[in-house]
């Protein structure tokens, strides 16, 4: 049974649509009524003009010049039922009617043209994300991997969520983030960024001089840019580091939501950080420097980055997500299935559809240990 209230949501949302499409017919309708109900003093124009202008920007163009057609020929019938056909006003309405009908028409034209430059707008800025988001490979130096990049429902501009892992000398290395700002722009920086982290990952001794390498990067992207990119640009993002040989993980956090460790025996813990930074970007305002907390990564445990696309989803009422409550005590066969479950689950919590775009990034280290006492 679904919830009433969702329920009466969409119970509404499908009257208000009917309400829509019969509202030019009501229009015509109400108009001939009006007509026949009223001495000939009194003109129904008004009404059977409005029924076209009603149809421009929820119907078909064929469709809106039908119901002009519909009503000026509705208008012409009354006046030749009342014998008024001769009068000059009878010419002066049916003028009235052909010109709101051409005006409609054309404001059809300009809605539907502009849907399809925003359409169009929207599948390249998505293509171009996810150019630069490549799946990785399932198994990256000796971790199991899945990524996962859920675009925002069709009305919602496309955003900058990003991830990316690399095996570098100094172990498994990967970036969750979420650049300000939506569009291609976004998408620009969402390639500076990863960009950037590839090659410091590789090159860099610390995980935190990977994180200052961002930084460097954004603040040259930024004073290329115009207008509020270049006091306001900022990316969040969460950066770890796995090293070979060793049950843990090195986390810096700058300004974006903690990770999660899910153990194998379905504990759960938040990698909060110690101490709370900027998002990069910002390193101007005053940031300090970077410092990676130390956190165990057990056999059988799950690291999990995701960015706010996820935390921030509400449900009908306006309740967020939460990632914590609804994964804790869950066990999952590997990391591939941890993003289906999840992406399946917030699905349902938003009633299908998601206002923001979501990146999740999933690491376990094989094997099946538990929740360390």
């Amino acid at each position: 049974m679904g919830h009433p209230r969702r329920h009466g949501i969409g119970t509404g949302v499908v009257g208000a649509r009917r309400f829509i499409r019969a509202l030019p017919t009501l229009m015509i309708t109400g108009g001939l009524a009006f007509d026949l109900a009223t001495p000939p003093r009194f003109t129904a124009v008004p009404l059977f003009a409005a029924a076209p202008l009603i149809a421009a920007p929820f119907f078909s163009w064929l469709t809106t010049l039908l119901t002009g057609l519909v009503a000026t020929v509705a208008m012409v019938s009354l006046r030749l039922y009342n014998e008024t056909v001769s009068e000059v006003t009878a010419y002066t309405e049916m003028f009235t009617l052909i010109t709101v009908s051409g005006l409609a028409l054309l404001i059809n034209r300009v809605v539907r043209r502009g849907g399809e430059r925003l359409a169009s707008a929207r599948v390249i800025a998505e293509t171009a994300q996810r150019a630069v988001l490549p799946t990785p490979a399932e198994r990256i130096g000796g971790l199991r991997v899945a990524a996962r990049y859920e675009a925002a429902q069709a009305g919602a501009s496309i955003g900058g969520d990003l991830y990316a892992v690399q095996d570098t000398p100094y172990g498994v290395r990967l970036v969750v983030g979420d650049v300000r700002g939506k569009g291609l722009d976004a998408v620009e920086a969402v390639a500076v960024v990863i960009g950037a982290f590839r090659e410091a990952a590789e090159h860099e001794g610390s995980i935190e001089a990977v994180a200052q390498r961002l930084e460097r990067a954004l603040a040259r992207e930024g004073t290329r840019r115009d207008g509020l990119d270049v006091v306001e640009g900022f990316t969040t993002a969460v950066l770890a580091e796995i090293p070979r040989g060793r049950g843990g993980v090195r986390v810096v956090n700058r300004g974006h939501p903690e990770p999660l460790m899910l153990y194998a025996d379905g504990g759960l813990e938040v990698l909060e950080p110690s101490e709370h930074a900027l998002p990069l970007g910002m390193g101007e305002l005053g940031s300090g420097p970077d410092r990676a907390d130390e956190h165990p990564l057990p056999a059988g445990g799950t690291l999990l980055l995701y960015t706010d696309g996820l935390s921030e989803a509400r449900d009908a009422h306006g309740v967020f997500y939460d990632p914590r409550e609804r994964l804790r005590g869950r066990v999952f066969p590997g990391p591939e299935e941890l993003l289906d479950a999840l992406t399946a689950d917030v699905r349902l919590h938003t009633g299908g559809g998601l206002s923001d775009d979501l990146a999740l990034l999933a690491v376990r280290r094989p094997g099946d240990g538990r929740h360390p006492a």
